[in-house]
């Protein structure tokens, strides 16, 4: 793969793993309510989640679902319903969680899981391998493609939990917590609209 090849899809993921999108919106109210280090498990199952989607899209799961476009639209509106349901968890939240027992951040296995009915992801995956594989050196290209994105999702998304944990104590506010987490949810529902229509 060329120099400038690398660069373009460096800043490829660097720009759609950083941007806002179902992820980072989760991660962000997830921080202010659970905190960064709680939140960690989350942002490991995102890179981890969709470095598999990625790699499975490239070995030939993105030419299956072009051939049989049902199976895209079924995983595009599971994946809008699922993060409507989040939406509304996050919006009906009123109290920041300090190990509650009822109250518990998304796991390493829910992250990597979401990661498969994400539309965000879907774009980013079959749109990655289109543009940046070559025909010549396919294989190779899938893994080059792989390993960029390994290396720029985590710290990308991580910043978004950092966020939210810098405003957990100005949110500890009921009042101010309140409208963040509605806001939040708003915001998540609001990231879908471009990704299903």
């Amino acid at each position: 793969m060329q120099a400038d090849t690398l660069v373009a899809l460096f800043l490829f993921a660097l720009t759609t793993s950083i941007t806002p999108g179902p992820n980072n919106m989760m991660l962000f109210a997830s921080g202010v309510n659970f905190g960064f280090m709680r939140t960690i498990p989350h942002m490991f199952g995102i890179g981890t989640g969709f470095l598999f989607l990625l790699i499975s899209v490239g070995l030939g799961l993105g030419a299956l679902l072009h051939s049989v476009p049902l199976l895209y639209t079924v995983l595009k509106f599971a994946g809008g319903a699922y993060l409507v349901w989040i939406a509304w968890k996050i919006g009906t939240s009123r109290t920041l969680s300090e190990g509650k027992a009822n109250a518990v951040p998304m796991t390493f296995l829910q992250a990597a899981a979401f990661q498969w009915v994400n539309p965000k992801a879907w774009v980013m995956a079959v749109s990655a391998m289109a543009t940046y594989t070559s025909e010549q050196s396919y294989l190779f290209s899938v893994m080059v493609v792989g390993l960029i994105f390994a290396l720029v999702n985590v710290p990308s998304v991580s910043t978004w939990a950092g966020f939210g944990s810098v405003l957990r104590q100005w949110l500890s506010d009921p009042v101010r917590l309140k409208w963040f987490n509605i806001i939040m949810a708003v915001l998540l529902v609001v990231s879908l609209w471009p990704m299903l229509r």
